[in-house]
């Protein structure tokens, strides 16, 4: 049996899911980040999350590289982050608020949660690589921010 990628794709899009920025930094300690849904917790003891990269990715090198990242949880009002980190390019960062983790990751200021983490492991995962992460440090706001979600290539939020 052959499954079509773009109806596996669209079939995977029934699923709502949260977005993500997830950073860390370049040899020259630049920031570097992409926008990514393929996110989830993995283990509360110890703590343990991952995420999906593609091996194609132009940042792929730097996560690769580092043994730290960060995950940012957006809000609603982050979707220009989401869609300026879905898309390659050198310009992506300027204007963008972000302080520096106890990791050294960037932490976009605004963010409804944020995870740093020392990567665990790695593993292959077809086209995309898996990067399992130990959290070290996190923080959340408790404010009346809603989540950014994605739900069948749009996105969407939460009804009251």
């Amino acid at each position: 049996m052959s499954i079509d990628p773009r109806e596996f794709r669209n079939t995977l899009g029934c699923f709502a899911t949260g977005i993500t920025v997830i950073t860390t930094v370049d040899r020259d300690g630049g920031p570097v980040g992409f926008t990514a849904n393929s996110f989830t917790a993995l283990s509360l003891d110890p703590p343990l999350i991952l995420f999906c990269l593609d091996r194609n990715a132009t940042c792929f090198e730097s996560f690769h590289r580092n043994r730290h990242f960060a995950v940012n949880i957006l809000t609603t009002e982050q979707q220009n982050i989401s869609n300026r980190f879905a898309k390659s390019g050198a310009d992506k960062w300027s204007g963008v608020e972000f302080c520096s983790g106890e990791t050294g990751c960037p932490i976009l200021i605004g963010s409804l949660a944020s995870l740093e983490c020392e990567v665990d492991e790695v593993f292959e995962g077809g086209d995309h690589v898996i990067f399992i992460g130990k959290v070290m440090a996190m923080q959340r706001t408790d404010g009346g921010s809603q989540p950014l979600l994605y739900f069948r290539g749009r996105y969407a939020g939460l009804s009251s």
